[in-house]
């Protein structure tokens, strides 16, 4: 492998047909120009960090980068206990942590959307991460007289993690296409149930081991701050839409109001969308609620348990490994049987899911054992739609207005999903409680009748991921022909749905 403009030849670039270099690829018949230097100080290690830079190992660096994402937003979770009993606060005021957090993050990602769609996108990521993981760390000294301010800081994060949530599955897609873009956005979606689970584990064991649950906040602050150094060095910014099919260099030729007319027109992104809310309203509820639900569970039992936390975050992230890896194989496996795969097996997997956390409300009351079975299987079949939601995006919005795209589904899924959810069940659950505040027993009940909301949620989600299976593939039609629009014409391209 050969540096361009250092004059020298790198061991190896011998036998290779073609020489990488920093801004491309040159001739191999360079290799064997007679002037060439021996290599200077430090050539063969920049080398080496070229190969770093490739599309697969930038994709691990933005899944890497989403792990943490996820892990801070659920690291609250895990010692959401310690943190009421810290402040003094009730039930509907935990959940307010989570909802105000996730409002900050669905009014920004709009915003990053735009932003995303038409300036460089790896350095808003760093800044967001950089801007996350120094408001966190500083969270984590705010005194309990100042609740406020903490609840203030975790909007703050929200706004940090919105431009990551909203951007980096769009390089993502202008990386790679077909069947190896689906296994990468499996990657990097398997980021989210693996983040959340490591976001519990990280929160009850830093708590244990430094006696203060304080702790809990100033670890994965310093994970982001390295991510977003790795994505500034190593993640490349693509041409948008250089690989999919009939494209060549696009560039983005419609006005921010043009996007949004045409996305509220396109029938399959609307109803996935509205599919991806139902299941971000219960994985919202039950990331701040199941720790808590099953602790009460074993108090009305009389055998406490202290590491439920633990417990539900190695849990998740053994569902989300597993759902996310069933989920891209049998979307590959029923592709070969209907085009409409994608939003079927969407549809399939929550109307499932429905059914085994209904069951979780059943049994917990006699078996906790039995209710971690519950959970694993309906998180599993939950998190089967992470990956292909993104991949029916990706087939059915052209790649100059994707960024947006994205961003309007985060915001719409956290509109109506997680940003009320949390605080919703809180609420309810107070609500609930109010006639027998003293009764253990009641106060395990109330919030088990609040959660059950979810599973009707999860039903509803199932029904737009069916309407969504109806328009797939008139809409993914639709995008490949404006695709092909804007190769032809890249001076005036005019795009409408």
């Amino acid at each position: 492998m050969c540096v361009e403009s250092d004059g020298c030849e790198l061991e190896g670039c011998g036998s290779a047909p073609e020489v990488r270099t920093l801004s491309g690829s040159m001739s191999a018949a360079l290799k064997a120009n007679p002037e060439l230097r021996a290599c200077k100080p430090g050539q063969k290690f920049r080398a080496a960090l070229l190969r770093c830079g490739s599309p697969a190992a930038a994709a691990g660096i933005l899944s890497f980068g989403n792990v943490l994402n996820y892990m801070d937003r659920y690291t609250v979770a895990g010692v959401l206990l310690d943190i009421q009993r810290h402040f003094k606060v009730t039930d509907s005021g935990a959940g307010l942590l989570q909802t105000v957090f996730i409002c900050s993050f669905m009014v920004a990602a709009p915003i990053f959307g735009y932003l995303g769609d038409r300036f460089n996108r790896k350095v808003i990521l760093s800044c967001g991460i950089f801007f996350w993981s120094a408001v966190t760390l500083l969270s984590s000294f705010i005194t309990k007289e100042y609740y406020w301010v903490f609840v203030l800081s975790r909007g703050l994060v929200g706004i940090g993690e919105s431009s990551y949530s909203s951007i980096s599955p769009t390089i993502i897609g202008d990386l790679f296409t077909s069947n190896k873009r689906t296994v990468m956005l499996s990657v990097f979606y398997l980021a989210i149930p693996l983040g959340s689970g490591l976001g519990y584990i990280l929160g009850s064991s830093a708590k244990d081991v430094a006696q203060d649950w304080h702790w809990a906040l100033r670890v994965s602050p310093i994970l982001g701050m390295t991510a977003g150094i790795l994505i500034l060095v190593f993640v490349p910014e693509p041409d948008r839409g250089s690989v999919d099919p009939s494209t060549s260099h696009m560039r983005t030729r419609t006005s921010w109001l043009c996007d949004m007319k045409a996305l509220l027109k396109n029938r399959s992104y609307m109803f996935s969308s509205l599919g991806s809310a139902a299941v971000s309203f219960a994985t919202g509820a039950f990331g701040i609620w199941i720790p808590q639900y099953l602790v009460r569970a074993q108090e009305v039992q009389g055998t406490v348990v202290s590491k439920d936390s633990l417990i539900f975050g190695v849990i998740t992230c053994v569902t989300g490994l597993l759902g996310v890896v069933i989920g891209a194989a049998t979307t590959r496996f029923c592709r070969q049987r209907t085009d409409r795969a994608d939003p079927l097996v969407c549809a399939v997997s929550m109307l499932g899911s429905a059914i085994f956390i209904c069951l979780i409300f059943v049994v917990a009351k006699k078996s906790i054992v039995g209710a971690y079975i519950c959970i694993f299987i309906g998180e599993t079949l939950l998190f089967l739609n992470w990956a292909i939601t993104a991949d029916i995006l990706m087939y059915v919005v052209i790649p100059t207005r994707r960024a947006t795209a994205v961003a309007f589904q985060g915001f719409t899924s956290h509109l109506l999903g997680d940003a009320g959810s949390p605080y919703l069940i809180g609420l309810i659950s107070d609500a609930l409680q109010e006639s027998y505040a003293t009764s253990v027993l009641w106060q395990f009940l109330s919030l088990g009748y609040a959660l059950m909301l979810c599973p009707f949620v999860i039903v509803l989600g199932g029904m737009f991921f069916l309407a969504t299976a109806l328009f797939f593939l008139d809409d993914r039609e639709e995008a490949e022909k404006q695709r092909k629009q804007l190769s032809r014409s890249p001076s005036a391209v005019k795009v409408t749905k």
